[in-house]
Formats: structure tokens, C-alpha cells, sequence
């Protein structure tokens, strides 16, 4: 939380309010434009793995290692991110990264063979997108927003829900028009063109940078202001080790390593196992907008119901969903599963992320919470490069993605049920709170309605 002072300008000492659209709201619209481009064309990548397969004679256990090497360097670049982000702030990560993944993006368009998209999607752009993960976006907004949190988390995620809606379908009409080297130089170059200059001139690290606090309130530097101490919650961490004591980042982080196992496997295979099934890329790349356009409204859904109720209990009805959707790929028809799986799956694919971070600031405060929820991040990405590769080679051996569709719909039950299992009441800031003369979050004037 910000340690600003807060009041109203122009008014009596020791008073707040809010004027016009807060901030914050702009700060979120700059994030989610570069969210929208940058997992829109991370999603993307399954829509290339036949054409590749033909055009360089590999397999696509072969084109599984490109993905899964991006998976796991994007992983251990999370906490290492995320701590940039609690040090240095915010608006120079996002910032930078989304600089080098735009160049590196284009630079996709003169790769002519597996080697070289190993090095560049597999290193470059993937260590770059995770300044443009949650570990980093996700702190931004826990910092401007706390009353709204859920839902301001839930509009930043969005945009990877919207970006997969548009980017992946047209990722593969350009391809089927102009070719696949078009089609990331064009993706690239709208990062580079619109999405690097917009991060410069918006975004703000913190609330404090526009003499404002957090949810909005006009900073008072008066002298008369009377000084309190906001509570805090009961494992708010001043160091970031010491949350590792504790049963809720180890939850999350189990969990989380699922929803990276389900989401990294599709973001691959979809379209892959769609061919399989005689069912034509294009088709296959509509249903994943499908499901990504009906995510948007779900994920923006999910975020106000978790201002309202515990969120460990939607994030565990999200996983179950979620493995409904994977039974349905190999349990119904091709055909008809594909359109099952973008409704089911809609209604769950982003939801995690928004309240796996609100519930990580909930618990341990937002001091540390970009090492914290690049931890969390990392493990996701571990368990999505483990699944892409897995999933590659179950393909490549067997012919069929049944085996591995059934593996994944196994680990979502279980992390549902992980989920349930956190004591939210216990431990989030939300129900509990260390009473006055306790731990110290931050000190600040109060308005005389407090």
C-alpha cells in the first residue's frame, strides 16, 4: 500500500474525496492493451505448430520443446521480475519487457528453423513476457486499488481473454493469407507501434507518483491531519521468506501449477488436436476466440463476485469447471467437443489468475507481492512447460491426446479441492485484521467519517 498522505485539496484538514474518473482506471486500460498483445500472442503459438511441421520437417514433439523452453525460462523469470517490480517499480518493467518481446516478436518473421525459434521464442520473448505477466501488471494494480481489487484485477486479466478472442483468429487468417512470417511481424509491430509508447505515458508505479492514495483519495499534506494506524492482516510480511512458513502461498502455488498445466497444454495442442480430428485450423482458431470472448465476460464476472465472496471458493469452482471442459475433449465427438470446450473452458481459463493474485495480496500484503506472486507464477509456467512437452510426446507416440486430456482434467479436480482447502477467514486482511497497536501496514490522515 502506498505510505502517501491522503485529505482534500483545497478543503479542511483531515478530509478525502475523490475527484472525477480515478487514475487508476487509466493505469489499467494502458495494462490491459499490453496484456491483450502480449498473452494474445503467447495463445497463439498452437496456431503455427502443423505449418511449422511441414515447412521444417520436424514432429511435433519437436515443436513441443520451442514451447516448453518458453514455459520454463517465462517461469524463472516471474520472481525475478516480480522483484524488480517491489524494488524498482512497476512502470520501468512493463515498460522494458514489452520493448524487447515487440522487437523480438518481429524478429520471429527471419527464423528458418527450430534452433532459432528455440532462441528466440524460447529465451528472448519468453524472459521479456513475464514483465508483462501478473507477477508485475498484477502488482501495478494491487497498489492503486484495494477496496475494488478484485474487479480492477479482473479487467487487467481480461485483456489476455480479449486478446486470445482476436489475436489467435487473426494470427491464422493472416497466416492462411499472407504466411506466418506476416503474421508475428505484424503482431510485433503493433506492440512496438502502439503498445510501448502508450505504457510510457500512462502508467504510473503506484498511486503516489500522482500525489494520490490508494482507491483515490487526494493526498493532505497537511500538518493538522490526524495520523492512525490502518490494521493490517495476520501474515502481512515485511520480508518476503517468511510467507514460505505459511500453508496459503504453498496452496496457491499447487494450485496455480494446474491452471499452468491446463492453459500451456491448449495454448499449444488446441489446434493441433483440432487438425487431428479432420477439424480445419481456422475453425479451431475461431473456437479458442470463442472461448476467449466468453472468458472476458467471465473472468470480468468472477472479479465482482470476489469483492462480495471468499475467493477461495470461486477459485476452486473455477478449476472444477475447468476440468469438465478437458473431460469433454475425450469423452464427446471432435466436432462437437471443440465447441463444448470453448463454452465450458470459457467460463474458467483466465479466472485464476485474478483471484490467485487477489488472494496473494489479501493474505500477504502488496509489499512483496511481486516475489510472492512470481513465485506463484513460476510454478505455473513449470507446470506448463511440463504438460506441452508431455502432451507433444504423448501425441507424437500415440496418435491422440486423450491420455494426456485425461491427466489434465485428474490435477484440476485435485486443485480445486486444494483450493477449497485455504483458511480465506483466517488468514486474508478481508476477515481478519491485527487490532491497533499491532503490526503497522501504513500511517495516514482519516477523514471525519472514519
Amino acid at each position: 500500500m502506498s505510505g502517501d498522505s491522503s485529505g482534500l485539496d483545497g478543503a479542511e484538514p483531515g478530509r478525502s474525496q475523490k475527484k472525477g474518473i480515478y487514475y487508476g482506471w487509466y493505469v489499467i486500460a494502458a495494462l490491459f492493451f499490453a496484456t491483450f498483445v502480449a498473452i494474445g500472442a503467447r495463445q497463439g503459438f498452437g496456431v503455427f505448430v502443423k505449418t511449422w511441421e511441414q515447412d521444417w520437417g520436424v514432429t511435433t514433439a519437436t515443436i513441443s520443446v520451442a514451447a516448453a523452453t518458453g514455459w520454463i525460462v517465462n517461469g524463472i523469470s516471474q520472481p525475478f521480475v516480480g522483484r524488480l517490480t517491489d524494488i524498482y517499480g512497476g512502470r520501468r518493467v512493463v515498460v522494458l519487457s514489452l520493448l524487447v518481446m515487440s522487437i523480438a516478436t518481429m524478429g520471429i518473421s527471419l527464423v528458418t528453423n527450430i534452433y532459432g525459434l528455440i532462441a528466440l521464442f524460447g529465451f528472448v520473448i519468453s524472459f521479456a513476457s513475464g514483465g508483462i505477466s501478473p507477477a508485475t501488471t498484477g502488482v501495478i494494480v494491487a497498489r492503486w486499488f484495494e477496496k475494488k481489487r478484485g474487479v480492477a484485477m479482473a479487467v487487467l486479466i481480461s485483456g489476455g481473454s480479449v486478446g486470445g478472442m482476436i489475436v489467435v483468429p487473426f494470427l491464422s487468417y493472416v497466416l492462411i493469407e499472407f504466411g506466418w512470417q506476416t503474421a508475428w511481424l505484424m503482431i510485433g509491430g503493433l506492440a512496438l507501434a502502439f503498445g510501448v509508447p502508450l505504457l510510457i505515458i500512462v502508467v504510473r508505479s503506484n498511486p503516489g507518483d500522482m500525489g494520490l492514495e490508494i482507491d483515490g483519495e487526494v493526498s493532505d499534506k497537511s500538518p493538522d491531519a490526524r495520523i492512525v494506524v490502518r490494521p493490517v492482516g495476520p501474515k502481512f510480511v515485511e520480508k518476503w521468506r517468511d510467507s514460505l512458513n505459511s500453508k496459503p502461498i504453498w496452496q496457491l502455488s499447487i494450485a496455480y501449477f494446474v491452471c499452468g498445466i491446463t492453459t500451456a497444454s491448449i495454448a499449444v495442442h488446441f489446434v493441433r488436436w483440432a487438425v487431428s480430428e479432420d477439424i480445419t485450423t481456422g475453425t479451431a482458431a475461431l473456437a479458442f476466440g470463442v472461448l476467449s470472448g466468453i472468458n472476458a465476460c467471465g473472468v470480468l464476472a468472477i472479479g465482482l463476485l470476489s469483492d462480495r465472496w471468499q475467493r477461495k471458493n470461486l477459485l476452486g469452482a473455477v478449476y472444477l469447471v475447468r476440468a469438465v471442459a478437458f473431460i469433454s475433449l475425450f469423452v464427446l465427438p471432435g466436432p462437437i467437443a471443440i465447441w463444448a470446450f470453448a463454452v465450458i473452458g470459457g467460463m474458467s481459463w483466465l479466472a485464476t489468475v485474478p483471484l490467485t493474485a487477489s488472494l496473494t495480496a489479501d493474505v500477504y500484503g502488496v509489499r512483496n507481492l511481486g516475489t510472492l506472486f512470481g513465485f506463484a507464477n513460476m510454478a505455473h509456467q513449470l507446470g506448463g512447460a511440463a504438460a506441452v512437452m508431455l502432451f507433444g510426446w504423448a501425441f507424437t507416440a500415440w496418435g491422440s491426446y486423450d491420455v494426456p486430456f485425461a491427466v489434465g482434467a485428474a490435477t484440476l479436480i485435485a486443485a480445486g479441492f486444494v483450493s477449497f482447502s485455504i483458511r480465506e477467514k483466517q488468514h486474508s486482511v478481508r476477515y481478519v485484521q491485527v487490532p491497533e497497536g499491532g503490526a503497522v501496514d501504513i500511517t495516514e490522515p482519516v477523514s471525519d467519517e472514519s
